[in-house]
């Protein structure tokens, strides 16, 4: 694995300046234009039909949240964004401009991805594997800033104090802050996330969806594969729910996490309540209370005394 080809980042402050500064001389949308555009993807692997016709937007200063039920084809969808995953019809732009127009050292410029699997199985050093994420920028005046990008990459992510320590030695949550860190180095105004909370405990995924909102906040554009649909209901500006390989959603948390659209969609009975403080939503199962157990048989149905 390349870093020009699979390092993922968040722009620094002055990578949004940068960013514009690119598409100005490239001659390419304004950035008040989406960042990323898809328009009827459809993908068919093995006969099987994974997306079809999906569309939708993202824009920069936007976090756009992509949830479903497994299979669904977020990641697939994903996929395509990114030109790894071919499709069988639809387009897909990027800052204005087709995705098969962009060199694959341009499109290390100007987006990054997240996988859900990092393919770094040599035994580098966590500092190594975060200086890959540099790779993009190595030959133009911006690699003077490696060695400030990376100390700030592995600080933000938590990871500085396992900096020389051998990325396979490492938990799988450690693994997958060093491939935020990683990410972020690259400093890209595009972040493509899948799933990214999957091995984090419960702060460190605060950590990272704050991180992607604090990118958005500088302008970055985010679209973030996710599971825990409180965290995209606390993080996310706008929600693309997908099922079936099809978008039956797409608009602001609110629009999108109701009860009756989620419980079809996810075959499961879902509530929707709303935190007391934040008034974001929270979505649970509707489960019955243990009190109503059923008792196996033969367990004794005896009262305590």
């Amino acid at each position: 694995m390349t870093g020009a080809r699979y390092a993922a980042g968040a722009a620094s402050p002055g990578a949004a300046s940068a960013e514009t500064t690119d598409a100005a001389s490239a001659g390419v949308a304004s950035v008040t234009a989406p960042a990323l555009r898809v328009r009827g993807a459809s993908v068919e692997i093995g006969g099987a039909s994974i997306l079809e016709d999906v569309s939708f937007d993202a824009a920069p200063g936007e976090v756009v949240a992509l949830i479903g039920p497994n299979g669904a084809g977020k990641s697939t969808l994903l996929a395509v964004v990114t030109g790894d995953q071919a499709t069988t019809g639809g387009e897909v732009e990027i800052a204005g401009r087709p995705l098969g127009a962009w060199s694959l050292k341009e499109l290390g410029r100007r987006r990054a991805v997240l996988l859900q699997q990092n393919g770094v199985f040599f035994p580098f050093s966590v500092r190594e594997v975060v200086e890959m994420g540099r790779a993009p920028w190595q030959g133009t005046p911006r690699d003077a800033d490696d060695d400030r990008v990376v100390d700030e990459s592995l600080a933000l992510t938590e990871t500085t104090r396992f900096q020389s320590r051998p990325l396979p030695s490492l938990s799988g949550g450690e693994r997958a802050r060093a491939s935020l860190a990683r990410i972020l180095a690259q400093e890209t105004g595009i972040l493509l996330l899948d799933e990214p909370t999957a091995a984090l405990d419960l702060r460190h995924q605060e950590d990272v969806l704050r991180i992607a909102r604090n990118r958005a906040r500088a302008g970055d554009c985010v679209v973030v594969v996710l599971h825990d649909l409180s965290l995209a209901a606390a993080y996310a500006d706008r929600i693309v729910l997908i099922h079936d390989g099809r978008v039956v959603a797409d608009g602001a948390p609110d629009a999108v996490l109701t009860g009756e659209l989620l419980s079809r969609v996810y075959d499961l009975p879902v509530e929707v309540m709303r935190h007391p403080v934040t008034g974001t939503a929270i979505i649970l199962p509707i489960r019955q209370p243990s009190a109503a157990r059923v008792a196996e048989p033969g367990e004794s149905s005896k009262e305590t005394p």
